[in-house]
């Protein structure tokens, strides 16, 4: 595995998303996950009187290096997903964007963070473990993978 310098956070602003950042969401989240997210859907998500979301702009001239976008309810919140540009991957971005999503949704009143994990995402689990995260469910066959089986998905919750 190859080892990465942390960016530079004098290049690194994390900046609210509203729907007017759903085309570069939606294009960051082509590049990284397929089935993607088109704009509506994201546009839809961001209108919801429950989402927070947050864009990482990052790099020198900064660019679209990330995003989480997630939803409250009652006294609850789920990061809905994540995605940081091959690029920025494992230099610090996603630990910045999920603490930051950690801390919006606990000025709520939030109790408890939920999110998804695929869970052949050794990278990511360990990143969410880091952060306190705790397994607390399993689905079965929750992603479809374009080439070899289905993969569980690991439900991970986050006491705030």
């Amino acid at each position: 595995m190859k080892a990465y310098e942390p960016l530079d956070q004098k290049y690194v602003s994390l900046l609210w998303a509203g729907p007017e950042r759903a085309e570069e969401l939606a294009r960051l989240h082509a590049r990284l996950f397929n089935p993607a997210w088109d704009a509506p859907s994201i546009i839809r998500l961001l209108e919801h009187p429950g989402s927070t979301a947050l864009v990482a702009l990052a790099g020198d001239p900064k660019t679209t290096a990330g995003f989480v976008m997630g939803q409250i309810a009652a006294d609850e919140a789920e990061i809905l997903s994540i995605g940081v540009a091959p690029e920025f991957q494992r230099r610090g971005l996603g630990r910045r964007l999920v603490e930051g999503l950690a801390r919006a949704v606990r000025r709520a009143e939030t109790k408890r963070l939920f999110l998804e994990v695929a869970a052949d995402n050794d990278a990511a689990f360990a990143l969410y473990h880091s952060l306190g995260f705790t397994a607390v469910g399993m689905r079965r066959g929750y992603y479809g993978k374009s080439s070899g089986p289905p993969v569980d998905a690991l439900t991970l919750a986050l006491t705030l």
